[in-house]
């Protein structure tokens, strides 16, 4: 039976990223959007894994921000456990919030420099927990330990820890407020691969015994197939294929899915994948018409340049593709 804790529906993000307006009206220009995430669908079931991959400026992360809360939706609804937070009441909302935390992409911008360790993983304790101080002091402990530090690394600073030691102090100050949905950007992009490896085990085992849901986003498809249980792939805001790990990596749909895999370097360990597969990115501002990947797409049609292809479902898989049982 499908435990779905996360859906994603209809899920969009547009901004304004016009000239000020004294500029463009002595220029003749007209207002500029840009449309991040457009119509993105998805479901996280409870205790799993669900990685957004994608080229840089994708979307993945302003879905992420989305979904803490971060960013408001232009449209489209979020919810967890049935609650909507993109319509829900300020009670809804507030109760709902530490249920869900974030691990940040970069460990050095992501702590207070000024804060010693225990204000910084007691943050959201006292946010979120009604807790006394002997509490609070034995819980930030044990939130150290637990991450592989130890309780006496509460009374340092973040510049008195390397890259690893300073990202595992970002999970444990998620992990504070006791949430079930953890949003990880890029936890791992900004290590040494042999510290990837050690914080990615962590992050497996703390899902394992506390049983947590996370959504992964990440570009490194090596990280992607030793986290997730399922995978989307998001190209110019568009979720344009949808499957289990190993099903995508076994028999990827979508040619854009083909291009990342068949770019990913052939190395064993958690390798970076290479951002310059075939052709570029276009101007998000002004994308392609029908399917956007149609310019880059070596299988593309005549009606990929018109059609916006549809969603089409098949088993656990969905992919958006004209060449996928669509006229």
């Amino acid at each position: 039976m499908n435990d779905s804790l996360i859906s994603v529906q209809s899920l969009s993000r547009v901004f304004d990223v016009s000239k000020p307006w004294l500029n463009r009206v002595l220029s003749g220009q007209k207002r500029q959007t840009l449309k991040a995430v457009d119509s993105v669908d998805f479901t996280i079931e409870r205790g799993t894994t669900y990685a957004l991959v994608g080229e840089s400026g994708s979307g993945k992360s302003t879905i992420a921000k989305m979904l803490v809360g971060l960013l408001k939706p232009t449209s489209g609804r979020v919810h967890i456990d049935g609650v909507d937070l993109t319509n829900a009441s300020a009670a809804d909302i507030a109760s709902t919030r530490k249920r869900i935390q974030m691990i940040f992409q970069d460990p050095y911008a992501s702590l207070n420099p000024r804060w010693r360790v225990r204000d910084i993983v007691g943050e959201p304790i006292d946010a979120f927990l009604n807790v006394s101080g002997a509490e609070r002091t034995r819980k930030i402990d044990e939130l150290l330990e637990k991450v592989g530090l130890s309780s006496k690394d509460g009374a340092k600073f973040p510049h008195e820890f390397s890259g690893g030691q300073r990202q595992r102090i970002g999970i444990a100050r998620a992990l504070a407020s006791d949430p079930e949905f953890i949003v990880c950007d890029e936890p791992t992009s900004a290590l040494d691969v042999s510290v990837q490896a050690q914080v990615l085990n962590l992050m497996r085992d703390l899902q394992r015994d506390l049983g947590l849901t996370y959504l992964f986003i990440t570009h490194d498809l090596a990280v992607v197939r030793y986290m997730a249980d399922h995978v989307g792939v998001l190209y110019l805001g568009r979720l344009i294929e949808s499957a289990p790990r190993q099903e995508l990596f076994d028999s990827p749909a979508h040619p854009y899915t083909q291009m990342l895999i068949n770019a990913a370097p052939r190395v064993d360990g958690f390798g970076r994948m290479h951002e310059a597969a075939d052709g570029e990115i276009p101007d998000p501002i002004s994308p392609p018409s029908g399917c956007h990947f149609h310019p880059r797409c070596p299988q593309r049609l005549d009606a990929c340049r018109i059609e916006v292809p549809v969603v089409q479902h098949t088993g656990r898989r969905a992919v958006s593709c004209l060449l996928h049982g669509q006229s």
